[in-house]
């Protein structure tokens, strides 16, 4: 896989829903239309992370039906939505082989074959710290869960539920949220979890060459002590799981990729563990609430974890992008995150312009494609799949004023990537207003600058060699250049 690898989050059911629709017959993993992997390869992506395949768990496919919330979510965008096309969670794992609406293992083996031939790679969904309510395990080896036996809970007692035998198990939760009641909660504080878990985690890495870990942080030793410390007891595990689980996948599966999602400041320890990405939160926190300044800040971090970190401004968590942002500003956060270092994630639904999520366990996801939209990212994506943003160079450039009583150059971002005697220059106006600024042109050769997004050019002159260019963005406006040095 390339470096600054571009990946591709697909919700499986809602697509195969969604291409069902189009075609007017069933469709599973093995048997997609040849020319929507053509186009996925077309556009650059190294891999395909598939949301969403595991088998169904029917507890947490009640649940969500009955769940008012998530009616209420999904009225608010389709009014004439059917009970029956809310499913279960994706992350109530019941077991981890493929769903067999999807097609089973056999479907996703074959997919998987197709997709390597093509030089993209399959990632699948690794849900470390729960399994589904009524996952087998849950009746059969309740000891693998948190568990107060058949003593009631002392204390928190709406966080637990009771097994077919009388055990009380607890709910997965965040510290910071209230349980996800579909789902039960491991117990990482006991090595027969971790061999479960691991064993679970070596099936599904000969599914795929990847896996997104779901809430990778509340698996750490201490995450789970804090959250547990009134049921758990005991000292600390010598060892973190993540350490175990990926010498483990590794000796077997020596380029699997791991990517974790992860919060609360604990990027760079998830990535000492081993992760090759792990979520930059904090760059989409700033492009969504903040101003160029801040994101300028955050850029200057250290070049190994810029490296390391997946960038993203949707995904099946967040808001869509077009609601998030607005259009402009989506599209030149789009252009953000497309054109810097690490692995960059887009959400299927982004590139075709879903006007606003609905949540996960809805799979009649039938929006029309915003064409405008659709063609921005085929653009950009043609774009940034140039060998300079995968094996170049990348560093920030300043951006200077015009004249002393114009400031407004603060809003504009500014880097580029050399490689060889090419240099890609990226300026972006990150504010709702114009602005006018100046980039150096220092050791740029040749007669012309070529503008990519619109397909022109602009004469190079002495004087842009020397002094910088001077330009004016409208608000929102995405620039790349190519020239030669």
């Amino acid at each position: 896989m390339r470096t600054n690898p571009h990946i591709l989050e697909i919700n499986t059911r809602a697509w195969l829903k969604r291409l069902e629709a189009q075609t007017g017959r069933p469709v599973t993993l093995s048997t997609v239309p040849d020319s929507c992997w053509e186009k996925i390869k077309n556009d650059g992506f190294d891999a395909v992370w598939l949301m969403g395949v595991w088998k169904k768990s029917p507890a947490a496919e009640r649940i969500a039906r009955e769940n008012t919330k998530i009616q209420d979510e999904v009225r608010s965008i389709k009014p004439d939505f059917k009970t029956e096309d809310i499913t279960a969670s994706p992350y109530a794992v019941y077991e981890y082989t493929v769903d067999d609406s999807l097609g089973g293992n056999e479907a996703l083996s074959s997919l998987r074959a197709r997709l390597n031939a093509m030089g993209i790679g399959v990632f699948l969904d690794f849900v470390g710290n729960h399994m589904a309510i009524d996952s087998p395990t849950v009746n059969t080896n309740p000891d693998l869960y948190i568990t107060t036996g058949t003593q009631e809970p002392h204390a928190h007692k709406d966080w637990f539920f009771k097994n077919e035998n009388g055990v009380y198990i607890a709910h997965g939760r965040d510290p910071y949220f209230a349980p996800w009641t579909d789902t039960a909660q491991l117990n990482y504080f006991n090595p027969k979890t971790r061999d479960f878990m691991l064993s679970n985690l070596e099936r599904v890495a000969a599914l795929c060459d990847g896996v997104r870990c779901d809430m990778a942080m509340l698996s750490l030793n201490k995450v789970q002590r804090d959250t547990w410390w009134e049921f758990i007891g005991g000292e600390l595990p010598q060892e973190e799981f993540w350490k175990q689980a990926l010498e483990r996948i590794r000796s077997v599966h020596p380029e699997f990729v791991f990517i974790a999602e992860v919060y609360w400041g604990l990027e760079w320890d998830i990535q000492e563990m081993g992760f090759d990405y792990t979520y930059d939160k904090t760059l989409y926190d700033r492009l969504r609430f903040s101003n160029a300044e801040d994101i300028r800040g955050h850029l200057g971090a250290e070049h190994l974890f810029q490296m390391r970190s997946l960038r993203f401004i949707a995904n099946h968590d967040e808001e869509d992008s077009l609601k998030a942002f607005g259009r402009d500003k989506s599209l030149a956060a789009g252009t953000i995150i497309a054109t810097l270092p690490g692995a960059r994630l887009f959400h299927l639904f982004q590139l075709l312009g879903r006007p606003a999520r609905v949540p996960i366990q809805y799979i009649r996801d039938d929006f029309p494609t915003d064409q405008e939209v659709e063609s921005f990212y085929r653009k950009l994506l043609q774009i940034v799949s140039a060998p300079a943003f995968h094996g170049g160079q990348w560093s920030l450039k300043d951006v200077s004023s015009v004249n002393i009583d114009d400031n407004t150059n603060r809003n504009v971002l500014s880097w580029q990537w050399k490689q060889m005697n090419i240099c890609k220059m990226i300026i972006i106006n990150y504010s709702d207003a114009p602005a006018r600024c100046r980039v150096s042109l220092k050791g740029a050769q040749g007669d012309f600058l070529t503008e990519e997004i619109v397909s022109g050019s602009i004469p190079l002159t002495p004087e842009m060699k020397t002094g910088g260019y001077e330009i004016e963005l409208k608000p929102y406006e995405s620039k790349i250049f190519t020239y030669y040095i």
